[in-house]
């Protein structure tokens, strides 16, 4: 049975450590960081269902991640009605071809040459789930008044890099999707004004072929510095 502890009047428990000795944390630390290096993003999906249980899993795990205040600011909208992931893409094909062909800076369309994306998004039907991430801008009390919530973009990123892993630990792939604007998912899925869109995830298996650019990542020495 777990204890609890009033610290103030607020019920505290122990924390349970789960700690290794130095070589184990070596091996695990070098293991986790080669498997996560396998983690890619794909826009090849294949239409095979997903259990609903599979998505459920993810999502408690992606709200397992720190938030301001443990205000939790964030929903996660699956979509898998056909229907509605039709009305998705179309509404989101529309903003990337203005983004393509309008908006983008001839460097931004340089840089995204070597990922060879464009403004159709087929993927958007095909995955057999969208999970749309929307941040909360304040809370709705009960009673009908507001409620501040605390750090809400850093919450919300933090729940979004939890997905991902664990999306990839369950042999799935995924794709952050930002089309720009975002409001159209809030009309489409009729979210409350207080929900701003925050990441679109295509999320499923991937397809029997299936190609990823050949990405390096920067090294330690480049991604880090050490006082």
């Amino acid at each position: 049975m777990t204890k609890t502890k009033l610290i103030d009047g607020y019920p505290f428990v122990k924390y349970e450590k789960n700690t290794f000795n130095e070589e184990e944390m070596i091996d695990r630390s070098r293991e986790f960081y080669v498997w996560m290096d396998k983690r890619r993003t794909v826009r090849d999906f294949s239409n095979k269902p997903v259990p609903k249980e599979v998505i459920g899993n993810l999502l408690l795990t992606a709200s397992s991640a720190p938030s301001g205040a443990h205000k939790q600011p964030w929903l996660f909208c699956v979509v898998s009605d056909a229907a509605i992931k039709k009305q998705i893409r179309t509404e989101a094909e529309k903003e990337e071809f203005e983004s393509y062909n309008r908006r983008m800076p001839e460097e931004w369309l340089e840089d995204l040459r070597p990922l060879q994306t464009n403004w159709n998004k087929e993927f958007l039907e095909i995955a057999p789930h969208l999970i749309i991430v929307f941040k909360k801008t304040y809370e709705t009390r009960e009673d009908g008044t507001k409620g501040n919530v605390y750090y809400a973009n850093e919450s919300c990123g933090l729940a979004c890099g939890f997905l991902l892993t664990a999306i990839h630990h369950a042999g799935l792939v995924a794709l952050t999707h930002t089309p720009s604007p975002m409001n159209f998912l809030s009309k489409v899925l009729n979210r409350p004004e207080n929900e701003k869109p925050f990441l679109l995830i295509p999320v499923g298996y991937p397809a029997e072929e299936c190609w990823v650019p050949d990405l390096k990542r920067k090294q330690l020495s480049e991604v880090s510095a050490w006082y």
